[in-house]
């Protein structure tokens, strides 16, 4: 269960360099265009099953990315722009029983990502040393978290998710 739970294994926190920042940062850049590939050719059966069993569906996965990744955004704007702000929690089995999730087709996630990733990496892009070390307080888990950790914890997340959907196409064979 914990192959199919965690198909890349579980974040694991990276010391600062930068070859390992530029690399996340590409993660981050290439996130959208390899999710639509991964969901490329579901049919609207195959988008309703779950990644794996107890787990949400593809389409509820694909609609959890964008709006994970719009928080990712906010998150670090804030963590440029403020002294250790909180981040702002949100039950995420709750965002995905929404009417937005439920109602609206996947493509229109998807467009937002490829919108939310090209913001994002520009802001990425003129980060300066010190930005990476700028911390950001996470009351959920009572702890800091530095931008330097939150990116590298975005850029596994979607690469987590991305992995789900080939993991689901290899075992159902879609």
């Amino acid at each position: 269960m914990d192959e199919l739970k965690y198909p890349i294994g579980a974040y694991e926190p990276q010391s600062y360099s930068d070859a390992l920042r530029d690399e996340w940062m590409l993660d981050i850049k290439w996130l959208p265009s390899q999710l639509e590939a991964a969901i490329q050719n579901l049919d609207e059966d195959s988008l309703q099953q779950p990644y794996r069993p107890g787990g949400w569906t593809i389409h509820q996965l694909v609609h959890h990315v964008a709006d994970s990744h719009s928080n990712a955004l906010i998150r670090f704007k804030m963590g440029l722009t403020e002294n250790c702000p909180e981040i702002k929690p949100y039950d995420q089995d709750a965002w995905v029983q929404l009417a937005d999730t439920k109602n609206l087709p996947i493509n229109i996630s998807l467009t937002l990502l490829h919108g939310i990733h090209l913001k994002w990496g520009a802001l990425l892009k003129d980060m300066q040393p010190a930005d990476w070390q700028k911390k950001m307080f996470h009351p959920e888990y009572k702890k800091e978290m530095t931008l330097w950790y939150l990116l590298g914890l975005y850029a596994w997340h979607g690469k987590h998710h991305t992995a789900h959907i080939l993991q689901y196409r290899r075992r159902e064979n879609v």
